[in-house]
């Protein structure tokens, strides 16, 4: 024990920094005070963290649903690299499954027999071979913890078989599936049932208090993936109650615009939905306050995203994310530009913005630089360090272009496609139907007007880039689907 003690103090830098890395899941980036002050949602913990510390505008995640950003940020990796392409759950690629008598467009390709272009094929796991960042903060001696949701695999791939020692609420769940949802009991695999009744951001945010806690005294790694505000849709009756009359009080109402083949929400007024953001908000709140109880605030990085874009074509579109296209399960804007907040008190000046683009991978050599500890290169692959910004957000930044690849179809209309945003300029590649389209977002950030045709050299450029990028992470590719039997016509 000695020894290892010895071994622990010269492995850790003299003050070790802690880490509380928070992600609210389909929250989007027009959902909170800090980016949108005219929100429908009250987030004043928030809006307050924000102020302490430093708010990107082109914070990204690295998919455009939840299981590959959660795979990327653990990892340091694209999803297409590490398999990881499609929230796991969804019909899998070219695998040929059992009909359904209830779902005439089922059967054979995983559902998707009557579509033009079937899916890759995706890992429904985190790899054990990938080193994660809680394994790699576990190795320099941190405490860990995982509370909330997990979303990475099966029974033998949960949180406590990648390095956290801790395990609160996170199993094979996209949701709060069990039980009474977001209310207990929640009959979760991963977290023992409270009175009946209790609210489960408040009871994670409990965990986490309880965590820190024990741990004050020495350093730690919490990792905070909130279910919220991914459905079921339920709120807290006192929360939805104060919305319904804020909705009355405004004389708000529903709103869409066309968005083939779906129709995309305008206007946020869904009570129940406010309800969910605000409570988050408040286990936010709680959360904070133990570290500023214990002294720790000064010595820890905090960190608040989000997994992937707000919901606000399908599923009760309870979100707009105006004046962002689309939302979750697309490669516009509105699928993949995400609320991102790093609050590190000794070393980001309060009250800043940056404007330069960063990516879900980058979350791992960021934490592992700003902590002192080793990177891991032949790890975090596609992870390029932005501690450089977190001191000084004009520094001159270099990384590589971002990247996406969703060869899937969104459960929210999206269409199987890649993207590369370089500097101001994004290029989609949609692998059915609608083409290459390329947006100047300094210009068009609402992707309203698509520059294909005036710019084949840019074009030809970003094409060329993308390509590079598919090739360098061997990304898998949808195929045609010879079952096709009658074109998907639906644009």
């Amino acid at each position: 024990m000695k020894q290892l003690a010895i071994l622990l103090a010269l492995t850790l830098p003299a003050a070790a920094t802690n880490v509380v890395f928070i992600m609210a899941d389909d929250l989007g980036y027009m959902d909170t005070g800090f980016n949108n002050p005219a929100t429908f949602y009250d987030t004043p913990n928030l809006n307050a963290f924000t102020q302490q510390g430093m708010r990107f505008t082109a914070g990204y995640a690295a998919c455009p649903v939840c299981s590959p950003t959660r795979s990327s940020i653990l990892t340091g990796q694209y999803p297409a690299r590490t398999r990881n392409t499609d929230y796991f759950g969804a019909p899998n690629g070219h695998q040929q499954l059992p009909k359904d008598p209830a779902d005439p467009a089922s059967g054979s390709f995983g559902g998707h027999r009557n579509r033009p272009v079937l899916p890759a094929p995706y890992l429904a796991r985190l790899a054990a071979s990938h080193t994660t960042l809680a394994e790699a903060f576990k190795a320099s001696g941190y405490a860990t913890m995982h509370a909330g949701k997990w979303h990475l695999g099966p029974k033998g791939s949960w949180p406590q078989d990648h390095g956290f020692d801790v395990n609160a609420g996170g199993c094979d769940r996209g949701g709060p599936y069990g039980g009474k949802g977001y209310f207990s009991p929640y009959n979760n695999p991963s977290l023992t049932n409270g009175p009946d009744g209790e609210h489960l951001p408040d009871r994670l945010a409990s965990e986490v208090s309880k965590f820190i806690t024990a741990h004050k005294d020495q350093p730690f790694f919490v990792y905070l993936p909130f279910y919220s505000v991914h459905t079921p849709l339920m709120g807290r009756p006192d929360l939805v109650e104060k919305y319904q009359a804020k909705k009355a009080k405004f004389g708000l109402e529903a709103a869409y615009q066309p968005e083939p083949p779906r129709q995309n929400r305008t206007v946020q007024e869904h009570p129940i939905y406010a309800a969910m953001v605000e409570a988050m908000d408040q286990a936010v709140g709680k959360v904070l306050k133990t570290l500023d109880d214990h002294g720790l605030t000064d010595d820890t990085i905090v960190i608040f995203f989000s997994d992937n874009g707000g919901l606000s074509t399908s599923e009760g579109s309870p979100t707009s994310n105006l004046p962002y296209r689309a939302g979750k399960g697309w490669m516009y804007e509105g699928g993949i530009r995400e609320p991102l907040v790093v609050r590190w008190p000794k070393t980001v000046k309060p009250g800043t913005t940056c404007d330069v683009p960063v990516i879900s991978t980058d979350f791992y050599p960021t934490l592992l630089a700003a902590c002192g500890l080793d990177p891991i290169p032949a790890q975090h692959l596609d992870g390029t360090s932005f501690l450089d910004l977190l001191k000084d957000p004009s520094a001159t930044h270099h990384r590589a272009p971002l990247f996406w690849h969703y060869p899937h179809w969104g459960n929210q209309g999206g269409i199987p496609s890649a993207a590369i945003r370089d500097g101001d300029w994004k290029l989609i590649e949609f692998y059915w139907k609608k083409g290459i389209e390329l947006y100047n977002l300094a210009d068009d950030p609402g992707e309203q007007h698509n520059l294909a045709a005036r710019n084949p050299t840019r074009v030809a450029d970003l094409k060329a880039k993308l390509d590079a990028l598919r090739k360098d992470t061997d990304a898998l590719m949808p195929i045609p689907n010879p079952e096709a039997k009658t074109p998907f016509n639906k644009w």
